[in-house]
């Protein structure tokens, strides 16, 4: 048959990665600016002004908010697979340094509070994904110093955080849209002048240096995890298994019940602290002038809600109601961030349930079940394929895959939903035709703001900022619209537990006798044709988690109905 896939992958992003690993292979720490100019060279849709004089505050933001907020202070940056990796290279005190994290990237990292940050990888995509964020961070940071040295007012710059007139005159000197500095102004939650001085009375130049890089300090480290996860919940080893890959918030919010349980406090936390966007959106919601979902308000108010002094103990009460649902929680322990919850379908309520999962199912019949759902928080990029391979050995009988996760659009707008049935992986370079579980009827009646789109091309790229125009045009051109991270490598891991041999290379492959249901959805989350306007997201926000949701109520249901079906006989 005819093969058409986007294989026109850039020399500049080949050459990026060539530099990259060569420069990692050395035991000496490596200099951040030496990776600037083949960084700029690759053109990357996420940092398209790398070269220009003008700062880029789209990927300035975007790597802003995932690393965490001690880079500034950082000399050196420490990337290992385990406690046990750091351990050998001089580093065995490293959890007693102060944990530290990124808005909008789950990574375990610890700073010593002088000059190293120290953060856990789970296979090269890490690489891939921190390194060029530390670049885009610094050749952005070192671009706003230069400017507010030789242009910007030569005083403190506080009057920039009430004076319009004073604003304006800055985002001039730095040489970027008024828009664009409010949007820096957000981000740094009213910290602009504060961290423009420090910008400006400091050049970074960071370093890096990579502990171990084989194929199997990656896999030693998968398998801790496992042993981790094992020892905490034994019963996943011999129990069948239903696979999701989520997040950690959404299953536990529609199986307990616990958010709505609580729509008193949560109600009044909306009228006294936050938006009025969403006060609206609650009046409008009550009084049945929006289409929008009250439960899914209230599973994001909950979590601003836990965030604040009033709701801190909530959490806890949370926890305790999940665990007396048979919801355990399994933090990854001293390996890579990667929570795991394993759910007990026997124990489930379905009274609790939220009102879109009781519908037409008769669930009181799940007390039989043996079965479990392992949920893991999704991984990136390869390691998603370690992980699924290490389940598929360790468990004794898999019923299902499903992979929920963010996808860039080409052809749809964000909140949109997308499901696959090709995935062209660029990490395999196989082309993986499937049966998606899912059809559009499965998600669209609980979509309210976005659409549903089915029969679609996904491509699964190497990295966020390993992408460029030429490429992106490629994709566009051949159908492929749908650009994630996970896909193909969960794919070649599909392949291995219904194969009898590795996943191939460079080859069309045919997923559709598999001997368990495999069910992909995306939801998108960015539109890298629209310039990176909208790439310096932390989160979807409320409106958002429409279609997280409406994509994690479709999996449960499929899940109930096929376990359902099996206890019947």
């Amino acid at each position: 048959m005819e093969r058409t896939v986007p294989s026109a992958t850039s020399e500049e992003i080949r050459l990026y990665r060539a530099t990259l690993y060569s420069l990692l292979r050395s035991s000496a720490e490596v200099k951040i600016r030496t990776l600037e100019e083949v960084h700029a060279g690759m053109n990357s849709l996420l940092h398209p002004k790398a070269r220009q004089p003008e700062p880029d505050v789209s990927a300035f933001i975007y790597s802003l908010l995932r690393l965490p907020a001690c880079t500034p202070d950082v000399r050196t940056v420490v990337l290992g697979q385990s406690q046990e990796v750091f351990a050998r290279f001089g580093y065995a005190n490293l959890e007693s340094w102060q944990p530290v994290s990124a808005r909008a990237r789950r990574r375990r990292c610890f700073f010593d509070g002088a000059a190293t940050l120290a953060c856990y990888i789970a296979s090269r995509s890490d690489i891939e994904d921190i390194i060029p964020c530390l670049t885009a961070f610094q050749m952005e940071w070192n671009k706003l110093r230069l400017l507010l040295l030789e242009t910007a007012p030569k005083g403190p710059l506080q009057a920039a955080e009430s004076d319009p007139q004073a604003f304006e005159r800055l985002a001039g000197a730095l040489r970027m849209p008024a828009e664009d500095l409010s949007r820096l102004r957000e981000v740094w939650g009213g910290e602009l002048a504060a961290n423009l001085e420090r910008i400006r009375a400091q050049k970074l130049n960071l370093s890096v240096r990579l502990l171990a890089g084989s194929l199997s300090a990656y896999q030693r480290a998968t398998h801790a995890w496992w042993a981790n996860l094992a020892a905490h919940a034994p019963h996943v080893q011999d129990r069948p298994i239903y696979f999701i890959s989520s997040n950690t918030h959404s299953l536990p919010n529609l199986l307990t019940g616990y958010a709505l349980s609580r729509e008193d406090d949560l109600q009044a936390f909306v009228r006294a602290e936050t938006a009025p966007e969403l006060q609206a959106e609650w009046a409008d919601i009550q009084s049945n002038q929006v289409p929008s979902s009250r439960e899914n308000f209230l599973y994001y108010v909950l979590k601003k809600f836990q965030a604040s002094a009033a709701g801190q103990a909530s959490l806890a009460e949370q926890l305790e109601c999940e665990a007396g649902l048979g919801i355990r929680r399994v933090p990854s322990g001293h390996f890579f961030e990667l929570e795991a919850q394993v759910i007990d379908l026997s124990r489930l309520d379905p009274g609790r349930l939220d009102p879109r999962l009781q519908e037409g199912l008769a669930l009181e019949r799940l007390a039989a079940s043996d079965a479990l759902i392992l949920n893991i928080d999704y991984p990136l990029g390869l390691s998603a394929y370690n992980l699924l391979s290490k389940v598929g050995e360790q468990t004794s009988n898999i019923l299902g895959v499903y992979i929920m996760g963010k996808a860039a659009t080409l052809n749809a707008v964000r909140g949109d939903v997308m499901i696959p049935n090709v995935v062209q992986d660029e990490h395999s370079h196989n082309t993986y035709l499937f049966r998606n579980c899912f059809s559009a009827a499965d998600v669209a009646p609980y979509l309210v703001y976005g659409t549903v789109l089915d029969h679609q091309k996904a491509v699964c790229v190497l990295g966020t900022f390993l992408q460029n125009a030429q490429v992106t045009d490629v994709f566009f051109r051949e159908g492929y619209a749908d650009i994630e991270m996970e896909a193909g490598p969960y794919l070649s891991a599909v392949y291995e537990l219904s194969r009898p041999k590795r996943h191939p290379v460079d080859e069309i492959v045919h997923l559709h006798d598999l001997p368990f249901d495999l069910g992909i959805l995306h939801y998108a989350s960015d539109t890298p044709l629209s310039r990176g306007r909208n790439l310096g997201a932390g989160t979807l926000s409320y409106y958002g988690m429409d279609s997280t949701y409406a994509a994690a109520v479709a999996i449960l249901r499929r899940i109930f109905a096929l376990e359902l079906s099996r206890l019947a006989g």
